[in-house]
């Protein structure tokens, strides 16, 4: 059997979890699991996913050395709502691009970036002064990706919840603001790994009638 080896950045964040569990019960697919704190890899160990352990704020040859040997790459890391703007732009801007590079320097071409819903210039302008640092960030993350020669694809989930996962969403180039549990976001981006169809797109998700994988399937 072909088995897929995939690199979850920001593995110990709620939709990484849960990423990695459904990799991990999902034929042909392998998962490691990228975390910065040692007393995080146990959990992962039991599911049988591979731990690594590499801070976002190091140098690209210590992300890079993390991507031997993998398929795909998933960046689903964020400095989180309680950090700083300096954070902000260290990881979600600098560890997306950092990750970016080192997936070009070891030759991974297969690379899924968790954005936020909508990055434009226009969603900037109109982001309240304390969120608007976080879609600049994502805005020249993503804009780094598109100018890559990587078989990328961004997503771009609604406002997250920790609701139970429906696994129906709505999800195309633009869709109306709404929520999407994080449980369903790990399911899209499972979804995506396995289809090449989703190769070169980036689309907006959030909760809706139509079954994951055939949404990702008709994206």
């Amino acid at each position: 059997m072909v088995i897929m080896n995939i690199l979850v950045v920001g593995a110990n964040g709620q939709i990484g979890r849960h990423l990695v569990a459904m990799i991990q019960k999902s034929e042909g697919l392998q998962a490691k699991a990228m975390i910065r704190k040692q007393e995080q890899a146990n959990y992962f160990r039991e599911l049988g996913a591979e731990p690594v352990m590499v801070d976002l704020e190091s140098d690209v040859d210590d992300i890079a050395k993390a991507a031997q040997d993998v398929d795909a790459i998933v960046f689903t890391a964020g400095s989180g709502p309680k950090t700083g703007k300096d954070k902000t732009i260290l990881i979600d801007l600098d560890g997306a691009v950092k990750t970016i590079e080192a997936a070009k320097k070891v030759g991974v071409k297969r690379f899924v970036m968790i954005s936020s819903f909508d990055t434009t210039r226009e969603a900037i302008q109109a982001a309240p002064s304390s969120f608007s640092p976080y879609v600049v960030a994502k805005h020249y993350a993503d804009e780094w990706l598109r100018g890559t020669d990587l078989d990328y694809t961004i997503v771009h989930p609604g406002a997250l919840t920790n609701e139970k996962g429906t696994t129906k969403v709505q999800l195309a180039e633009k869709v109306e603001r709404g929520e999407i549990p994080r449980e369903d976001v790990a399911e899209v981006i499972l979804q995506t790994l396995q289809n090449d169809k989703t190769i070169g797109k980036e689309f907006q998700i959030v909760s809706g009638d139509t079954p994951i994988k055939e949404a990702v399937q008709n994206s």
